[in-house]
C-alpha cells in the first residue's frame, strides 16, 4: 500500500525517533508499504518519521544511483545490489574528509542542495528479522545512510546549509510546509492536519 510521505513542517520530521520491539504490531506489512511508498515516490531511501510514525526505522535501496556513468564499475555493482531495512539503528562511527554532494529530500521536494558528509560510516543495527549487525559503509551507500539516519534523529538536511543558503530556500519551504507545490506522489501536508 503506498503511503503519504508527510512533507517539510510537520512535527513529526523533528522528532527523536524511539526503538522499537521485535512484536511491533505488522512490521513486515509496514516495511512493504514503505519500500513501495519509496519506489512509488523514485527515492533511494525512506524513514518512518517520513510517513508519519516517530520509530527507529528506515530503509534504503541504491539501484537508481548504480546508473551513473560516472561512478567505477565497482561502485556500480555495489549500488545496484544494495537494498537493506536498519531497525534501532546507531551511527557509531564518522570517518574521513567530508564531501560535498547534490542532496534532495522526498518530505522536501522540488529542494536541492549541495551538503558535506563524512565518506565513512560505522553503524550498529537490526534488520528485519531482528538480527544484529555492526557494519562499516563508505561513499553514495553511506551517504544515503547518512541522510535517512538523520530523519531518525529529527534532522533533516536542510538542518546543514549555511544560514545564506537557508534564507534562499526559505520561501520554497514554507510553500512546501502549506501545500503549495505539485508532486506526482503521494503527500500529507501540515496544513492538512490542521483543517481535520
Amino acid at each position: 500500500m503506498i503511503l503519504p510521505i508527510v512533507a517539510y513542517g510537520d512535527p513529526v520530521l523533528r522528532k527523536k525517533a524511539t526503538d522499537i520491539a521485535k512484536d511491533y504490531p505488522k512490521l513486515n506489512d509496514l516495511i512493504d508499504n514503505m519500500f513501495e511508498t519509496m519506489y512509488n515516490a523514485y527515492g533511494v531511501g525512506l524513514a518512518a518519521p517520513q510517513i508519519g510514525l516517530p520509530i527507529r526505522m528506515f530503509l534504503v535501496d541504491t539501484t537508481p544511483f548504480s546508473e551513473d556513468e560516472d561512478l567505477s564499475k565497482e561502485e556500480q555493482a555495489a549500488l545496484k545490489v544494495f537494498k537493506k531495512v536498519f531497525i534501532n539503528a546507531k551511527i557509531t562511527k564518522e570517518e574521513g574528509e567530508e564531501w560535498v554532494f547534490n542532496e534532495g529530500c522526498l518530505s522536501i521536494p522540488d529542494v536541492r542542495e549541495d551538503v558535506s558528509r563524512k565518506p565513512k560510516v560505522t553503524i550498529e543495527y537490526f534488520d528485519e528479522k531482528f538480527n544484529k549487525h555492526i557494519e562499516t559503509y563508505d561513499g553514495l551507500v553511506a551517504r544515503v545512510i547518512q541522510h535517512e539516519y538523520d530523519h531518525i534523529e529529527g534532522v533533516l538536511f536542510t538542518d546543514k546549509l549555511s544560514s545564506f543558503k537557508k534564507r534562499i530556500i526559505k520561501g520554497r519551504l514554507a510553500n512546501i510546509s502549506k501545500g503549495k507545490i505539485r508532486v506526482d506522489y503521494r503527500m500529507r501536508f501540515p496544513a492538512e492536519k490542521k483543517k481535520r
